[in-house]
């Protein structure tokens, strides 16, 4: 009598986590949705979001406009809608510069210890020191307004929780049996850093970066506000936030769509930060 065996579809694997954590599930479909809007919003934008037609400036919601339009006749939807292109493209770029440098220098000081663990802890102590976001302010003052300059501010204040997180965790397992077997065959060195304690570190080290994607929002929505991130005409929410704030108490929908916006994404990137730690972090879930 032979038994089958019934394989798991695909999609069903893939689903799992999904069904595991309604925050991840959730969170998902928030920024996915947002990130679908973002690359197709030359086809579902109702207009071009830097025409300006200043007989309608101000104006409230209406058929053609549906969230009303900004102090310069523009639509807002169409503007909200290329507004998440320079917000997404900021923290993506963010999170692909902070973790892999704040993950490096913590496992090379986890695991080499002694004068260079001291020296790239004491570094990276004297970076935290500073308030995040007052540095990186500070950043894109001197290297000027724009989509990398904005980046690059936010990446070089954000990496050293990951340093500290990272070099907890190598510490953690710099003794370990498995270490010092790969060792006997002969790894060692960046080898055996990226190797073999890159994918203890990696779990949580996604998980934070989750976590930190919302603060990333705030932070280039921050950025934008002040005239210090991406150049107008250019939307982005930010930058509409601060248009709207001297017209708030009459025409309230300049300023309240990007700053909704702005919480929305924000909350789905926490979500999926919380869905993650459950399912990724062992003391968790």
């Amino acid at each position: 009598m032979s038994v089958v065996v019934i394989q798991p579809r695909r999609h069903t694997r893939l689903l799992a986590p999904f069904r595991r954590s309604p925050s991840l599930a959730a969170g998902s479909l928030i920024a996915g949705f947002v990130i679908a809007a973002a690359i197709l919003a030359p086809v579902i934008a109702p207009s071009d979001p830097n025409a300006q037609d200043m007989a309608i400036r101000l104006a409230p919601a209406t058929l053609s406009h549906w969230l009303g339009t900004d102090g310069f006749g523009r639509d807002i939807l169409s503007r909200l809608i290329y507004g998440a292109r320079p917000t997404l493209a900021i923290i993506s770029l963010v999170a692909l510069l902070m973790a892999p440098l704040g993950i490096t220098i913590g496992m090379v000081a986890g695991y080499y210890g002694g004068f260079v663990d001291r020296v790239l802890m004491r570094f990276t102590d004297m970076v935290m020191s500073f308030p995040r976001l007052i540095l990186a302010f500070a950043f894109v003052a001197v290297l000027g307004p724009g989509l990398i300059n904005a980046a690059l501010a936010l990446a070089l204040t954000s990496w050293p929780p990951y340093a500290r997180q990272a070099r907890v965790e190598t510490q953690a397992v710099r003794r370990s049996d498995f270490l010092a077997a790969a060792e006997m065959l002969g790894i060692r060195g960046p080898r055996l850093i990226f190797g073999h304690i890159l994918p203890i570190v990696t779990p949580l080290a996604i998980v934070r970066i989750a976590l930190d994607l919302a603060g990333m929002v705030l932070i280039a929505a921050g950025l934008g506000f002040l005239g210090l991130g991406v150049l107008p005409p250019t939307a982005e929410w930010g930058k509409m936030v601060a248009d709207g704030t001297p017209v708030i108490f009459d025409q309230w929908w300049v300023a309240a769509s990007p700053g909704l916006a702005i919480l929305v994404l924000s909350l789905g990137f926490n979500l999926i930060a919380d869905g993650m730690r459950d399912l990724m972090d062992p003391r968790h879930g």
